[in-house]
């Protein structure tokens, strides 16, 4: 069976008219003849949008009753079993009621594509799963329904449904989308300018997301190499040299003069892994390049323009910055250089060669490579030295018995052993040496400088060029022989660091630890310069310009001057070793764990403020929440306070006694909620606070829980009581007891079905009374268990009426100030346990 397809209309806030779009798409194809019908639409009472629904057939919804109350959903086996074309469902991030066949509406429409319906559905941008902390940060309002990306982003078709804010609040404004008493409040709070703005950038921002893929996907599925300018793409290409900073500033400058542009840099690897690159420049460059907002991309590649170009492609850059190159003028004419060569094979691509001062230096200087050891090439010239003329007298003893080009191929395996003992020089040295004594000793005219035979000099000079070519094959290979010790040794410390980091809970100590121990120093220190300070001459020998970050080993270093090696890491940061000196070679990894110790000891001070900005922000939140849960809360049972004393107070009406006691009646039930409210929150703050007062005594769980039934009023007489004789009394204070069962008594009845009331029972075990409140209601997922008791959470609460939210929070509370506990358990057939447990008088009395 062919999978169906799904269409989104994707809306920035409710009001925008997807479901208008959505019914106008169901009317357009009814048209054309395919079958279409209406599997849920929610019209809010808008008129247009009843009059867009008109003439399309519409499945029955079911009916459902969930806490005493009626709710229609959608009729999925009706729509299976109506088996159209085309359902149109709207509102997708929907929660259905319990009791329905899926929880959320969007698994509803997974069911009717994999049963091959075609699907058209409606979402908002705030119910987008990855998008939920973004918009609670800017309209201050949790969304409770969401959707995974994946299921959105899954769809063939997703038609952004656009509208200005201005547009939306005039439509607000003219009753369009709200009845006329929820304008006001509507327009000053989520519908405000600066929210629908934000949440139609970020519309606008994820759309564009899901489009981007999809252009990917086409490219690689049709094999378009070729760059389409869709969007600017900046890439840099980074060496790990010097100057390597200077073009990431330059890049980044270059994608801010275009809004929305991205900012790659990218490295080759050698497949060799031997590379010139500078790990500590490297780093250094990706920290800058994150900064300004760029991504770090590292690709294997022995061809460097080929790579780089593959990858700009890859990604469909439109822009690559080269650093100009560094290779003097007689370099560039055997080989053109990198620059020169990315820009020939560049295409539609820009290339940008940005010039810097490296370039100018790289050209007067040579560097230095490891090639053979200093004692081998020293035993090269002495081999040269002695084994030549050695052999030059044994080959004249014996010249009747040898021709001459035997002794030109004895002298030539001479130079070949001499080259892979000394390398390149002494064997350069010796074939100059050897090619004078064949012409002197072996060559005819014997003892001359002259050659009469041609092909004789011929062969000598074919001797010359082979002892010359094997004598640099020698040399090179010694030298990439110890780069590639160096770089195995390398990545064996760098790794050994990374190991020690991840497994360390402070990752700069355990970076200048492994330092310690892999160079055999005394001690390495870490210092900052003090602020304010300024960076004179004598900067290295100040003690007051300079404080201590971090240090392990002996006794730290309090300025530069004081090590034996200063690692400037930047203008504000020196890691000094003290122990003794380091060798060249050894500078460049060294730099590389000075790079690395800056970023540590910036993960840590992000760590730190982190860890301080927590309590600011869980006092935020709880603030926050306190307040939207109190504004309407608290409001609520003192607004109908006052209208029923205010009615009472009236000369213009006459009551009857019975109004008049039921004015009363509901005064004073206000009034007692809000007491109750006010109460709550005051013993939240206090627990809070560690400011509870107690009297802790033995009580008796019967009495406490007949008073806490007694408490709940009329309500009582629905809640089931189960109390053996042998219960002990428990150590407890009796009032907060009481309150904490009234919560969770509260809680049952409000949840319980009709037919199946809530029911308390008690029992001992192990030293402990627990008293267990059960109810067979919806329950709560084991994964938000945990949730309910944090203050103002109302799960599965369709209204604003039910409380603030702390009446389980505050239970708990209560109940560890006793030094008991309060859990939840999963009520056998369905609902929730809760479970109060609370130490057991023993033998011994109260003590």
């Amino acid at each position: 069976m062919t999978r169906g397809q799904l269409r989104v209309y994707l809306g920035a806030a409710p009001g925008v008219g997807k479901t208008y779009k959505m019914l106008e798409e169901g009317h357009r194809r009814r048209e054309r003849g395919t079958d279409v019908v209406i599997g849920y639409v929610e019209t809010h009472g808008r008129p247009l949008t009843a009059a867009m629904a008109e003439g399309l057939e519409a499945v029955p919804r079911k009916d459902m009753t969930y806490r005493g109350a009626a709710f229609t959903e959608m009729n999925l086996d009706a729509v299976l079993a109506r088996a159209p074309q085309v359902a149109l469902v709207d509102e997708m991030a929907h929660t259905n009621v319990p009791g329905s066949t899926h929880t959320k509406r969007w698994q509803d429409i997974a069911a009717l594509l994999d049963a091959g319906i075609s699907v058209i559905t409606t979402v908002n941008i705030q119910h987008i799963e990855s998008l939920n902390d973004v918009v609670e940060q800017i309209t201050g309002i949790t969304q409770r329904e969401t959707i995974p990306d994946s299921i959105v982003r899954g769809a063939e078709q997703i038609e952004l449904v656009d509208m200005t804010p201005e547009a939306l609040r005039r439509r607000m404004a003219h009753g369009n989308i709200y009845q006329p008493d929820k304008v006001d409040a509507a327009l000053g709070n989520y519908f405000r300018p600066g929210n629908l703005t934000a949440l139609r950038e970020l519309a606008l921002l994820w759309l564009a997301d899901k489009v981007d893929d999809q252009l990917e996907r086409y490219r690689a599925e049709h094999g378009i190499q070729s760059t389409w300018e869709t969007r600017e793409r900046v890439v840099v290409a980074l060496t790990g040299g010097p100057e390597g900073e200077t073009l990431v500033r330059r890049a980044g400058r270059i994608a801010d003069r275009t809004k929305g542009s991205d900012l790659l840099g990218v490295h080759v690897t050698r497949s060799d892994g031997l590379t010139g690159a500078d790990p500590a420049h490297l780093a250094r460059q990706r920290t800058m390049l994150e900064d300004i907002g760029g991504t770090y991309h590292e690709v294997v590649g022995d061809d460097i323009p080929t790579a780089l170009l593959d990858f700009a492609r890859g990604v469909n850059a439109t822009q690559l910055v080269l650093g100009a190159s560094r290779r003097g003028r007689f370099a560039q004419i055997f080989s053109p250089g990198v620059g020169v060569t990315t820009t020939a094979e560049s295409g539609s691509i820009d290339v940008h060669l940005v010039t810097h001062e490296e370039s100018k230096r790289g050209r007067l200087r040579i560097a230095a490579r490891a090639g053979v050891p200093t004692r081998r090439r020293i035993a090269g010239y002495l081999l040269a030295a002695v084994g030549l003329p050695v052999m030059t007298l044994g080959l004249t003893l014996g010249r009747d018995q040898l021709s001459l080009p035997s002794d030109i191929l004895l002298f030539l395996a001479a130079v070949v052993g001499i080259a892979l003992v000394g390398g390149l020089w002494p064997a350069l040295a010796a074939a100059v040496v050897a090619s004078l004594l064949l012409n002197w000793f072996f060559t005819p005219p014997i003892h001359q400088w002259t050659i009469s035979d041609r092909e004789n000099v011929l062969a000598l000079v074919v001797f010359l060029v082979v002892a010359a070519a094997v004598a640099v094959a020698v040399e090179l290979a010694a030298r990439r022989t110890a780069e590639a010790a160096r770089a195995r040794a390398e990545a064996q410390i760098l790794s050994t660091v990374a190991g020690g980091v991840l497994r360390g809970n402070r990752p700069l100590t355990a970076l200048l630890e492994q330092l310690l121990e892999a160079f055999t120093l005394r001690s390495v220190t870490l210092l900052e310069r003090r602020p304010d300070t300024p960076i004179g001459p004598d900067r290295q020998r100040d003690p007051d310009a300079w404080r201590i970050v971090a240090t392990v080993g002996g006794t730290p270093c309090a300025t530069p001057a004081d090590g034996d090696v200063d690692v400037v890491v930047d203008d504000d940061l020196s890691l000094v070793l003290c122990g003794h000196t380091l060798a060249a070679s050894d500078q460049r990894i060294v730099e590389a764990f000075a790079a690395q110790a800056a970023v540590a000891l910036r993960q840590e001070r992000l760590a730190e403020q982190a860890a301080a900005a927590g309590p600011l922000a869980e006092v935020d939140r709880l603030r926050t929440a306190l307040l939207r849960a109190v504004s309407h809360d608290l409001r609520t049972p003192l607004a109908s306070a006052t209208a029923a004393v205010s009615s009472l107070r009236s000369t213009e009406v006459e009551f009857s006694p019975e109004d008049r006691a039921e004015l009363l009646a509901t005064a004073d039930e206000s009034l007692e909620r809000l007491g109750r409210l006010v109460e709550n929150l005051l013993d939240m703050s206090r627990l809070q606070a560690g400011a509870l007062g107690m009297h802790i005594e033995a009580v008796s769980p019967g009495e406490i829980i007949a008073r806490s039934v007694d408490d709940l009023g009329v309500r009582s007489l629905a809640v089931a009581v189960h109390l053996p004789e042998d219960v002990p009394e428990m150590r407890a204070d009796a009032t907060l007891v009481e309150r904490v069962l009234v919560n969770l008594l509260a809680n049952a009845l409000r949840y319980s079905p009709p037919d199946r009331p809530p029911m308390v029972t008690a029992s001992a075990h192990a030293g402990q009374v627990q008293i267990r409140v059960i109810d067979h209601g919806p329950g709560i997922p084991e994964s938000d268990r945990d949730r309910v008791f944090l203050p103002f959470q109302r799960f599965g609460d369709r209204d604003n009426a039910t409380g603030v939210g702390l009446g389980l929070a505050l239970s708990r509370g209560l109940a560890e100030a006793m030094g008991g506990t309060l859990t939840p358990e999963t009520t056998p057939g369905g609902g929730l346990t809760m479970t109060l447990s609370l130490p057991a008088v023993t033998s011994e009395g109260l003590a």
